[in-house]
């Protein structure tokens, strides 16, 4: 057959569209390798402990705990008897260890080893530990350690695989045949070979007993029929292990076909896993379940595998992309279109992955946005290139069988045929052309009309004529027209025809009818709008950082922030999308979440799904997202494509367990019990006063989401602590006396575990004792109760004897001070006497005036020293008696002046008596005669609200001068030292200032007596 020139182009055009086919199962392998932490490849031992942890036997690597994410490894360097691990098995707070030298045994972080031959198989039976060796079957027990169990001589030499129970024998698996016993020891009456082939796994399922011979198929063996029959499955062959899943799936491990999945009624083989569907070998050891339905593979060579179901189709460049990195998605009319890398375009439809040749102008050159028109024509915008446009044409070719043409001059008909194809032409559109910058970040086609949104330059809308290659109607939006941030990130087009851009710097805007209106920086930060959306009349906003805003759909928007009773993943917002069923779906660097929301726009749950839920690609690309018209959803990420199916099952969540880890006393690990054990049991751990600081450590392990589990805790009935990822307490100076910890976890989804509690009790001291303290308070209160009495009787007596000494003090006192104005009565009249006698012969007119005077000033004397208080007036009067018998008695003359100054009348202020006179007296005596200027006394009285002041000037010899001279006498002493004490008794210390009056020139002028006196009135 000869083609002619349409047929040409349509095989030119089929061998540059590379069609891959797709597949439809949600079944997912995740691998975890040597790159994740994996200390070697070949992994022949996997299982999962009470606490939830997964633990690998390694051939070379050792021994390593799985907790979803990460791994932790002992060695021999740890204490481990040998790297090549062959078995393992958990009970209680011990893991066992089948080596090639032997059996290890993990308690905590110490290893107890034994040796043996190599141990192919841990069997637990009863409280009891069997070991499956290459040298018959060892039991191991805790106070003996292990002992091999003789049973039969064949059984005893040969390599033991597996050992198996139905409820009533034992089946043992060896290189020489399968083995029924009744028991595992000496004295077993039941030993006989049920089959001489080398089985090397067993499992008892469903009153069935599956025994795998290596190159023979699998016995199934009936265990509740007359006869246990002697079926044969002829497939598979060379079986490591068996394993059931799905409760009604056997799981045929094998050395060379990978996994071979049989259903347990009639042994039809489902399907089988191998390197087609993701495994790196063929060479499998065994498969698990876990408790969150997850099946685990372990492989000789590639690791072990996750395998799981979900709702989730992953691609990448192993699946049919260019490469891994999806830029940009959009679901035109015909198909789903990529970005793919810098690869260019990808087209995807039921036929499945179709590659589009790259234009030879975009080559290595990135796309960021697609979308299509209504004519299913393809606009892509490019990083540096412009807008690639793909005009789709679909037109007819006519295959024409020229064999018929070649019979010339003859009446035979031409056959024909008519096929539909479609033809690509690519236009390109850039600055040349009208664009504002070929720096393209999204573009929007309404109608004929497209918008195209710069990364900094603005927006450009235009129609673009087919016909002609040029743009019509352009029209730019940049700076001046109003657009006052042009670092754009996302443009999306409202359901008003509104166009809406957001920017890196926060800022949005819209145009309506060719008018910019710049809504400006709405959430007051300098946070990146990365995504914009619009969904019943709601605008909502993705950041980069602050989460998603939303608010209702209006030319001034009011935003608030995207909240409720569950939080999102990731505040970093790549991708937003609404699904069929109103559930908004986010996009961020830890996978995607889906959100549910009320009518109130809150949200109600968020469901998180990255590596370990089935979303491979992991970090999603910026606005990469688009859903088809069966509603699935596509989402672009950096290490693939993936497709979900809102229809397909969701895996159900259990509920977090949570269990003790360690306890420290002291800095200590408590290794001598099963802490598990005790939680939430009436156990309670006795602990010494000096063992006050004690740390907790707990652990929920989900092997799905390992970083998403929070903590709180609480000691004995306080609150609790907030919500975190700390599973790790420290309490340090705990009181004496009992106290509980509590602890409790939640999951990704916020359920919560039962609460774990751990009872413990700190003995008090000595001294703390109740009895201790009662004794002791006794005797102190004893002992105080001697010391008081003894101390009250000598107070008093000593307050007795006081009482009477300050009584007789007292008396003596008021003599004494009697005696002295007595005293100075006889001194004064002596004076005055000797100076009446003396005037007696010269002036004797002058000496009646001084008898008058003298005589009153006695009478006045006699009378104030037998009070104790006069009154100021009183006082004046008898100190002016006082001067003028001294005047009299002087030999020269001197003046005198007695003010007061006060509001109060002198005969209402009260003074003690003889308190001025011996002040006046030193003034005239020892200064104003002794002086040589005329004399001159002054005597002043002023008052305060508490005080009586007095102030003695006389222009004498000056007080210190005075004293230096005269000669001092035992009445001139004690006047002064009584006068003084009497002041300072009366008006307290330093009531009392006697200075000098002193000239510039440093001259005396005289003394100045001041005293104060509390003011006492007779009202």
């Amino acid at each position: 057959m000869n083609f002619n020139q349409p047929q040409y182009y349509l095989f030119i055009l089929l061998l540059c569209c590379t069609v891959f086919s797709l597949s439809a199962q949600n079944n997912q392998l995740r691998a975890y390798t040597l790159e994740d932490g994996l200390p070697q490849s070949q992994v022949y031992d996997i299982i999962q402990d009470e606490m939830g942890y997964l633990w690998l036997g390694t051939q070379g690597g050792g021994l390593c705990r799985f907790n979803g994410e990460e791994f932790k490894i002992w060695n021999e360097d740890d204490g481990l008897q040998s790297n090549y691990i062959h078995a393992l098995s958990s009970a209680n707070d011990s893991l066992f260890i089948g080596t090639k030298g032997g059996l290890s045994i993990k308690t905590k972080s110490k290893f107890t080893n034994l040796e043996s031959p190599r141990i192919n198989k841990i069997f637990r039976f009863k409280n009891k530990t069997y070991l499956a060796t290459n040298i018959g079957i060892y039991e191991y027990q805790k106070n003996i350690g292990l002992s091999k169990i003789s049973l039969n001589a064949k059984i005893n030499t040969s390599i033991i695989n597996d050992i198996v129970y139905d409820g009533k024998l034992f089946w043992v698996a060896t290189n020489k045949g399968l083995w029924k016993l009744n028991s595992l020891k000496k004295e077993a009456s039941i030993i006989e070979r049920h089959s001489a082939f080398d089985f090397t796994a067993a499992i008892f399922h469903k009153n069935k007993v599956f025994a795998a011979a290596f190159n023979q198929g699998i016995l199934v063996l009936n265990t509740n029929a007359k006869s246990y029959g002697n079926r044969w499955v002829k497939y598979p062959l060379r079986v490591n292990s068996i394993s059931v899943h799905n409760n009604n799936e056997l799981w045929f491990s094998t050395s060379n076909e990978g996994i071979i999945v049989l259903d347990d009624k009639k042994y039809n083989k489902k399907k089988k896993i191998n390197r087609r569907n993701g495994l790196a070998v063929s060479h499998i050891r065994k498969s698990i379940s876990d408790r969150q339905f997850n099946t685990w593979i372990a492989t000789s060579g590639g690791g072990f595998y996750k395998y799981f179901q979900n709702n989730f189709t992953h691609y990448d460049q192993d699946t049919g992309l260019k490469g891994n990195r999806v830029y940009a998605i959009h679901n035109a009319p015909n198909g789903i279109w990529a970005s793919n890398s810098e690869a260019g375009l990808i087209q995807i439809d039921s036929s499945g992955i179709r590659h589009i040749p790259q234009d030879e102008q975009l080559t290595e050159v990135t796309i960021k946005t697609i979308t299509s028109d209504t004519s299913g024509n393809i606009w892509a915008g490019t990083e540096g290139k412009g807008i690639l446009f793909k005009e789709l044409k679909e037109v007819d070719s006519i295959i024409v069988d020229s064999s018929a043409t070649s019979k010339l001059n003859t009446d035979v008909a031409i056959k024909t045929d008519t096929i539909v194809k479609t033809v690509i032409t690519n236009h390109i559109i850039d600055r040349e052309k009208g664009l504002l910058s070929d720096w393209v970040r999204k573009i929007l086609v309404d109608d004929n009309i497209v918008w195209a949104a710069s990364y900094s330059s603005g927006i450009t809308r235009f129609k673009y004529d087919i016909q002609k290659k040029r743009l019509r109607n352009v029209k730019k939006f940049n700076r001046k027209s109003g657009i006052k941030d042009l670092q754009i990130r996302d443009m999306k087009q409202d359901s008003l025809g509104r166009v809406w851009y957001a920017t890196q710097n926060g800022h949005l805007g819209f145009i309506k009818k060719n008018k910019v209106k710049h809504l400006g920086n709405i959430l007051n930060q300098k946070t990146a709008i990365s995504t914009i959306l619009f969904h019943n009349n709601l605008l909502y906003i993705g950041t980069a950082g602050r989460g998603i805003w939303w608010s209702e759909l209006n030319e001034k928007p009011a935003f608030k922030k995207l909240k409720g009773f569950k939080s999102l993943y990731s505040d970093n917002i790549y991708q937003m999308i609404f699904d069929d069923q109103g559930h908004l779906w986010v996009g961020s660097e830890k996978g995607v979440d889906k959100i549910v929301l009320n009518q109130s726009t809150d949200i109600v749950d968020v469901f998180h799904f990255g590596r370990n839920d089935g979303f491979l690609g992991i970090e999603t690309c910026l606005n990469s997202v688009s859903k088809d018209e069966k509603g699935n959803l596509w989402f672009g990420a950096i290490y693939g494509l993936t497709r979900y199916e809102p229809t397909g099952t969701t895996k159900a969540t259990i509920k977090p367990q949570l269990h003790f880890e360690d306890v420290e006393v002291a800095y200590q690990s408590l290794d001598s019990i099963n802490l598990n054990q005790w939680a939430n049991s009436e156990n309670v751990l006795k602990l010494t006063p000096k063992q006050t600081e004690l740390s907790f450590s707990y652990k929920t392990v989900d092997l799905d989401h390992p970083n998403d589990v929070k903590y709180r805790y609480r000691l004995n009935k306080g609150e609790w602590s907030p919500w975190s990822s700390d599973h790790k307490q420290n309490l340090a100076g705990l009181a004496y006396g009992p106290h509980s910890f509590t602890a409790q976890s939640r999951n990704y989804r916020w359920e919560e575990s039962d609460p774990v509690t751990f009872n413990f009790f700190i003995d008090s001291p000595i001294y703390k004792k109740t009895w201790f303290q009662l004794a002791v308070l006794g005797f102190i209160l004893f002992v105080l109760g001697g010391f008081a009495l003894t101390y009250i009787k000598r107070v008093k007596q000593k307050n007795q004897e006081e009482r009477e000494r300050l009584q007789m003090q007292n008396h003596l006192l008021s003599l004494e001070q009697k005696a002295l104005r007595l005293q100075m009565n006889p001194h004064f009249i002596f004076n005055v006497l000797n100076g009446i006698k003396a005037m007696g012969t010269n002036d004797p007119g002058r000496m009646n005036n001084t008898i008058n005077t003298f005589a009153t000033l006695l009478r006045e004397t006699l009378y104030n020293s037998r009070k104790d208080n006069i009154t100021l007036d009183q006082e004046i009067k008898t100190l002016k008696h006082y001067v003028e018998i001294e005047q009299l008695m002087a030999s020269k003359s001197f003046t005198y002046a007695i003010s007061m100054d006060s509001d109060l009348d002198p005969e209402e202020i009260l003074i003690p008596p003889m308190l001025i006179q011996p002040f006046v007296e030193n003034a005239v005596r020892h200064g104003i005669l002794k002086g040589e200027r005329d004399g001159e006394l002054k005597i002043q009285f002023h008052t305060t609200d508490d005080f009586l002041y007095c102030t003695v000037l006389d222009n004498g010899q000056g007080i210190f001068q005075s004293q230096k001279k005269k000669v001092k006498t035992d009445h001139q002493s004690m006047a002064l030292t009584v006068t003084r004490e009497r002041l300072e008794s009366i008006s307290g210390k330093d009531s009392l200032d006697i200075k000098e009056i002193v000239y510039d020139d440093n001259t005396v002028a005289g003394t100045e007596i001041n005293f104060k006196i509390p003011l006492i009135t007779d009202y």
